[in-house]
């Protein structure tokens, strides 16, 4: 079932018609009653029943709204533009809003690509864009919206890890929001498809891990930002006594044992890399 259009014209004009139908009519039945005339009479009441099917066919439609017309059953068409129409009559009319929609998900609890517990949520912004289909293609496509978006988060969400740790995976949940987000638009829309409904974009709004696991992962976080924030210092500490060394060298014309070499080694790394406020022992002993 694909939305098309039905046939309708200015309800104005149809109801300035309908009136003139009316005077008409009844200007008839009253000359053919009083010439006992029995086909003006006819005519007149037929004319009379015309405009009372074409008024009973006006229609309102506001803006970004659409009405949906059956015919004792039978999908016939949609009128997309707003104002007041004329169009098929006995037919049932339904109103759905074309306007731009979004609704925040529950926050669910998953688990992510390595099986770590992790809660999230999104908002989900969402038109309809085929009307017959979101009317008859599904019981009810705000309810379907909502369940289907829950489904696609889960899987989403099953398929990249929270959070690196310095392994090897590129995206995770964390560190690539708009990636994600835009997976989450591809796989719910693919889901949406049949209800006639358009993503037009999706955001987390929610992202941390479980309760039961949040103080662990936190230390770990925390943890590996303390050993790479301890690496750069090292080894800035070992560019700095390389250049020392060699400075001396060039500078002095000293030329340092490997004992002493590794003794003012020693001596400099333990003075760059301590962070606490005691004072270091340094051997003083002669360099020769």
């Amino acid at each position: 079932m694909k939305e098309k259009q039905v046939f309708h014209i200015n309800g104005y004009v149809g109801l300035v018609l309908a009136i003139l139908f009316v005077l008409a009519g009844g200007w008839l039945v009253w000359s053919g009653a009083t010439g006992d005339h029995f086909f003006s009479v006819l005519l007149g009441a037929l004319l009379i029943i015309i405009a009372a099917f074409g008024a009973s066919s006006l229609t309102i439609v506001g803006p970004n709204e659409a009405r949906v017309l059956t015919f004792f059953g039978k999908y016939i068409g949609t009128i997309r533009d707003s104002g007041l129409f004329m169009t098929v009559p006995l037919t049932n009319k339904f109103s759905i809003s074309l306007r731009v929609r979004n609704f925040n998900s529950a926050i669910l609890k998953v688990n992510d690509l390595r099986g770590n517990p992790v809660e999230i949520a999104a908002v989900i912004v969402f038109k309809v864009v085929d009307t017959s289909m979101a009317l008859f293609a599904v019981d009810d496509y705000e309810q379907f919206v909502e369940i289907q978006s829950e489904s696609a988060i889960r899987h989403v969400a099953s398929e990249y890890p929270y959070d690196t740790f310095g392994d090897d995976e590129k995206e995770t949940l964390r560190s690539n929001p708009t990636e994600v987000s835009d997976r989450l638009t591809e796989e719910l829309q693919e889901r949406l498809n049949v209800a006639g409904v358009e993503i037009v974009e999706t955001r987390l709004t929610h992202l941390a891990y479980a309760t039961e696991i949040a103080s662990a992962m936190l230390q770990r976080q925390q943890s590996s930002a303390i050993l790479s924030a301890r690496k750069v210092i090292v080894e800035g500490a070992v560019s700095i006594t390389e250049e020392t060394i060699q400075r001396l060298e060039k500078d002095t014309g000293m030329q340092l044992s490997d004992d002493k070499k590794l003794q003012l080694i020693n001596n400099m790394m333990v003075t760059i890399i301590s962070e606490r406020g005691s004072q270091p022992i340094i051997n003083t002993s002669d360099l020769k």
